[in-house]
């Protein structure tokens, strides 16, 4: 019996690309993908917006989940917002969306 010479799929490996998680984006294609800059990117981690993944080399990687953060920080800010105001209107927008989420679990009252 000849053992498969391709070895099995590295477990997991195709869940990547459904993974709204999974840091593929670099800060170049990030940009250029919303139309901003690099600099406002950078700026969205400094105020603790998004935390941005690291390469081995020390890049960092976007994910889609922050990438979709990012553009709604940007329309914010080209409305007129400061960029810490956008950050926390954000901030509450997904507390906001996570406690209906949890709401919709729960069982209904009587």
């Amino acid at each position: 019996m000849i053992p498969d010479q391709q070895g099995p799929a590295t477990p997991g490996a195709a869940d990547k690309f459904d993974d709204e998680q999974y840091p593929a984006y670099t800060m170049g294609r990030a940009a250029d993908m919303l139309g901003t800059t690099q600099g406002f990117l950078r700026s969205l981690d400094e105020a603790g917006l998004i935390t941005p993944q690291r390469s081995a080399g020390g890049h960092r990687r976007y994910s889609r989940h922050q990438l979709r953060l990012a553009a709604r920080a940007r329309e914010l800010v080209d409305q007129g917002t400061g960029i810490d105001a956008a950050c926390r209107i954000i901030t509450l927008e997904d507390q906001l969306h996570e406690a209906q989420r949890h709401n919709a679990k729960l069982p209904a009252g009587d």
